[in-house]
């Protein structure tokens, strides 16, 4: 989850077929994911079973967690090393352009918009209970399960065990952080046979994305076992299937990171270039530390309710290519949103998408 899914990556592809050899049919689409699909299968290499190492990880998660050693052994043993998943995993090889207003049109369009629009109004009732229980509105929730999985429709292809062991014992040592992230994937295959040991369901039958994401939120395996609900009272939580499961855990995983009820996300800023310090405004990224008061004396000019604000305010920048960036003032709801995925530009494509589902609603008079 605030990792980006290989899916993702597909749709970009289909984004730029189109933008220059016309328009990519549903069923186009269809087939050209599952000619992926097909060949990430065929591209596997070997199992986990041959590896000392893993199987040493497989005896003492097992023991940690009171499993069956047998099953944790198969569950890691069976799993392949999936080179697809260790290249996407690389560092870019050449300096990346930020660019908002391309990120933005890649998930606010007509077509993520009319499926937020149905969303909404076909769990109109669970969206609202979400929100009185949680306080987390339904623009957000809406926004996050669009912009993940465009609201189900692509959940991810890869066997999450397969995922999740590749990064776990083979994460590329080119990257900075590698040891980091191997410790980190290690924890979440703990996390997942947890899960599937606790459900009794096959390690294998999970399908996610290429970082072991799953579901229609597009959780890891720590958030579902730490903020996932069964929101629709069946006796067990389906992130795949059950749309009021997905919506109900969205909202406590926010809940859980201090959403404040209430609080805008954002409000707009200018600047008074006659006593701007960028520099300090840009120190703490987006975290945010200054007051109304030392936000706008460091140059930074609110307006109406802004001023009004009673907590820490961040200055968000958005690099726009070669044309000048745009600027917002993030409050701890924008900073809760990072926490989901750590990029000011998924923010805001997640509040604007839900703010765009929800003005579509309200033009057409559909009441929500």
């Amino acid at each position: 989850m605030t990792l980006n899914t290989f899916s993702s990556r597909l749709r970009i592809a289909i984004f730029f077929i189109a933008a220059f050899v016309g328009p990519v049919s549903a069923s186009d689409a269809k087939s050209l994911k599952k000619k992926v699909a097909a060949k990430t299968e065929q591209s596997q290499g070997p199992l986990y079973a041959t590896r000392a190492d893993a199987m040493q990880f497989a005896d003492d998660l097992a023991s940690r967690r009171d499993l069956d050693p047998q099953w944790v052994r198969q569950a890691i043993g069976q799993a392949r090393l999936n080179p697809t998943v260790s290249r996407l995993m690389q560092p870019p090889t050449r300096a990346f352009v930020k660019n908002w207003r391309v990120y933005r049109s890649r998930f606010i369009d007509p077509i993520r918009i009319q499926a937020g629009v149905g969303f909404w109004q076909a769990h109109r009732d669970t969206l609202a209970r979400a929100e009185a229980e949680y306080g987390v509105p339904a623009d957000i929730i809406v926004g996050i399960i669009g912009v993940e999985t465009l609201y189900g429709r692509d959940t991810g292809s890869f066997r999450v065990m397969d995922a999740l062991a590749t990064l776990a014992f083979d994460f590329p040592p080119s990257h900075p952080r590698a040891q980091e992230r191997s410790d980190y994937f290690k924890g979440e295959i703990e996390q997942f046979l947890t899960l599937q040991s606790r459900r009794g369901a096959d390690p294998f039958e999970a399908r996610g994305s290429y970082a072991g994401a799953m579901g229609m939120p597009q959780f890891m395996p720590s958030s579902q076992a730490k903020y996932a609900v069964d929101f629709d009272g069946d006796g067990q939580v389906d992130l795949w299937n059950s749309p009021a499961d997905a919506i109900g855990s969205v909202a406590n995983y926010f809940k859980g990171y201090h959403w404040q009820p209430g609080m805008p996300t954002h409000y707009p800023v200018t600047f008074d270039a006659s006593r701007l310090d960028m520099d300090a405004l840009m120190v703490p990224d987006i975290l945010p530390t200054f007051t109304v008061a030392s936000f706008t004396a460091k140059g930074a000019v609110l307006e109406g309710p802004a001023l009004l604000h009673p907590g820490p305010l961040a200055l968000i920048e958005l690099l726009n290519g070669p044309d000048a960036p745009s600027y917002v003032a993030g409050t701890e709801n924008f900073y809760a949103i990072t926490r989901y995925n750590w990029s000011s530009y998924y923010a805001m494509a997640v509040i604007e998408l839900g703010r765009e589902v929800r003005q579509a609603i309200d033009n057409k008079g559909m009441g929500r």
